[in-house]
């Protein structure tokens, strides 16, 4: 236990180790190709090199902090972080699948990653980033653009993708070389350090796997999705209260500026001037000097991008002095504009001249902040109003491109905590849960078979399940569990022939003992056996009776049929043997041997103890004269209260009676007696019992051909 424990602790040294030197190649080669603007990355060959050796989880290990550590020299690099993943994901797989065996799969694999890598690079840096990162492929497009003409988007796809190809194939190289030159021991173990069991190949792991579809919610997709759905509310919490407390922040200082604005516009104004630039304009004397004035002020003010003076009425603003946007012209001096809708809860206070707080607004403006302040004459009287419009438009902008990188950078880590939610509890719980549960089901399955059993307990023994926690200890516990059972199976296994002997043999002795006083039931116990036998797996065949039709009912009912005419052993010979028809008395004496028949059964049954295959044997020979309408005997019994066994012995007993000759009466041809049966079925026999028995006419007739010889 011990010397596991200490193998156990270097084979994840080793696996540590290994993630490493993978970082630190990628970091050093990466780097180097950055410093020396080259058109490739080179930061895939550690990351393939420690996903073909330890496997998925070590490999996307490697990607996502080799981007993290990228960033020391390359800040924008932590976006690619996901790329780095995936082609840790796809490499793995191609060295589990041993791809690698033919030089047309090595050339598919590196042309397909570097298809995908390029693609996604070029979308990030297009669309995010707003420009390529690598200025050797900057220089590339710049040349197609003025050379051919092409557009720079499509360029850009083309060469990223052509890059990255030549990237991912010098990586692939690079890597395989590396792995070359560690023994082949050492990859080995590498390789099989992960597991806390030993080591399942490649189909053996798939096995196990396929028992997860079995389960409704597999233990591993639970943790998995559990450690990603934390990861996910811990990330969307940072996001927004970053998100809010920026937007909080930069909303206060914006409407500073606004009112800050809109305050000194209106110190710069003469009131008593308002009435006559709204009706005058540009025409009046002055005009053009206050405009300049607002100018600066505007220009002086920042997020202001609009400036202008109005008068408040009734019906809406009327425009003395309006800047309008940067490079555009304003609202003429006299027009009025219609009250915005988010201005309207103010009005009332806007006209008796009181100040407001800045007003927020999404219009046709856009998402704005609006600051007005009051111009009052030396009287205290409000002439008009100092406006001053702050856009929030490139906030929203903003959060949105800080969402968008957040994401990019949180999705390595999804898939790092992905990935090790299905390592962790893959190796250290579901594989060697479900190989104690399939080596438990072949333990199971092997039955009564010793070879089989102890083939079981040796292979279970192999597994050699060291997770160091309740796992191992249970499966140390089975292990002990299925050794004793074997060996007490195997003791159980003698005495059970011995019993299963005895049990025919009482079963034939009791049959023939019947069947030597009845002069002419001659093979009616051999023939009603084979009738039950045909009924019961027709049963089984249609799916009808799951829950009775187990594999030991069939048995006990095609076992235990000869016993159901046991009672008749009581009925005296003048009776049983009479040629004619029986009187009423003499009817009432014969029905007495299903009563009789139970009651030897039953004595018997105490006399071993509760055999269950007699049971079946009691029940048929109680009541297969019951009929399925009632009518029948000894208890009037109908339907499916009727036992299963009676039932179909009841099919058996009539149609044998049916085609067989009696001292009363001469055997019926069979295509009458399967119109008696049919008529019956429903008020005399169980219809499903009719319906499969007619299904079978082929077998019936082998049988009656055996025993009657026809």
């Amino acid at each position: 236990m011990k010397f596991g424990i200490r193998k156990s602790k270097y084979n994840s040294l080793l696996r540590v180790l290994l993630v490493c030197v993978g970082i630190a190649v990628n970091v050093v080669l990466s780097s180097i190709a950055f410093k020396f603007k080259l058109p490739i990355y080179l930061d895939t060959v550690g990351t393939m090199s420690v996903a073909a050796l330890g496997g998925v989880f070590p490999g996307i290990m490697t990607a996502v902090m080799t981007n993290v550590a990228g960033a020391l020299y390359n800040r924008e690099t932590v976006y690619f972080g996901f790329i780095n993943a995936l082609a840790a994901i796809y490499t793995a797989w191609f060295i589990r699948e041993r791809a690698y065996n033919k030089i047309r799969n090595i050339f598919v694999f590196i042309i397909s990653l570097g298809i995908v890598s390029g693609i996604l690079s070029t979308l990030i840096q297009w669309f995010f980033l707003g420009a390529p990162q690598n200025r050797a492929i900057t220089a590339f497009i710049d040349a197609a653009y003025y050379s051919m003409g092409m557009d720079r988007f499509l360029s850009f796809i083309l060469i990223s993708i052509v890059s990255s190809i030549l990237d991912k194939g010098i990586s692939y190289t690079i890597a395989a070389l590396f792995i070359r030159f560690i023994p082949v021991d050492k990859r080995k173990r590498i390789k099989n350090s992960g597991w806390k069991q030993r080591p399942l190949s490649v189909s053996e792991a798939k096995q196990l796997s396929s028992l997860k579809a079995d389960s409704k919610h597999s233990l591993s997709m639970k943790m998995s999705f559990m450690l990603l759905g934390c990861s996910l509310a811990l990330t969307a919490i940072m996001s927004w209260v970053g998100i809010s407390l920026y937007y909080e922040t930069e909303k206060h200082q914006r409407a500073e500026s606004a009112k800050n604005a809109a305050q000194f516009a209106a110190e710069m104004i003469n009131p008593y001037m308002i009435d006559d630039y709204v009706d005058g304009g540009d025409s009046v004397p002055g005009y053009d000097d206050v405009k300049e004035t607002l100018y600066k002020i505007r220009n002086n003010a920042v997020g202001v991008n609009y400036l202008y003076i109005a008068q408040i009425r009734d019906d809406g603003f009327y425009v003395a002095i309006d800047l309008g946007a940067e490079g555009a012209e304003g609202v003429p001096s006299g027009t009025v504009v219609p009250f915005e809708e988010d201005i309207l809860p103010y009005i009332n206070d806007l006209l008796e001249g009181k100040l407001i707080e800045p007003v927020e607004s999404n219009n046709t403006m856009g998402w704005a902040l609006t600051a007005l302040y009051p111009i009052k004459d030396s009287n205290g009287i409000c002439r008009g109003y100092a406006g001053a419009d702050v856009s929030l438009s490139y906030m929203a902008e903003y959060m949105w491109n800080f969402l968008f990188r957040v994401i990019l950078v949180m999705s390595a880590f999804f898939i790092l905590i992905l990935a090790f939610g299905l390592w962790s509890t893959g190796t250290g719980i579901v594989y060697p849960i479900n190989s104690i549960v399939m080596s438990i089901e072949k333990f199971i399955s092997a039955g009564d078979d010793q070879k089989k059993l102890d083939e079981s307990v040796r292979q279970m023994r192999k597994m050699d399940i060291h997770t160091g926690d309740e796992i191992e200890r249970m499966y140390h516990i089975i292990c002990d569990m299925a050794l004793n059972q074997t060996e007490k199976i195997r003791s159980v296994r003698r005495f059970s022939d011995v019993t299963l002997k005895m049990q025919d043999g009482l079963i034939i002795t009791m049959a023939d003992m019947v069947e030597s006083r009845d002069s002419d039931t001659g093979a009616h116990i051999q023939k009603t056996a084979e009738y039950a036998r045909i009924i019961v797996e027709g049963l089984e065949r249609k799916g009808y009776y799951t829950e009775k039709l187990t594999p030991k009912f069939m048995s006990d009912v095609v076992r235990s049929a000869p016993l159901h005419d046991i009672g008749k052993i009581n009925i005296s010979d003048r009776i049983l043997n009479k040629p004619g028809k029986l009187t009423p008395e003499e009817y009432e004496i014969m029905k007495t041997h299903t009563t009789a028949g139970r009651e030897i059964i039953e004595k018997a049954i105490s006399v071993v103890k509760g055999e269950s295959y007699l049971k079946e044997a009691r029940n048929m020979a109680a009541y297969h004269h019951e009929r399925w309408d009632g009518k029948g005997y000894p208890e009037g019994l109908h339907g499916e209260v009727i036992p299963l066994s009676a039932r179909i012995m009841a099919v058996a007993d009539v149609f044998d009676a049916l085609t067989s000759a009696r001292v009363y009466k001469p055997a019926f041809p069979l295509e009458k007696a399967l119109e008696i049966l049919t008529e019956g079925a429903g008020t005399q026999f169980d219809p499903k019992c009719i319906e499969v028995f007619m299904e079978a006419i082929p077998e019936v007739k082998v049988i009656l051909s055996k025993y009657n010889h026809q």
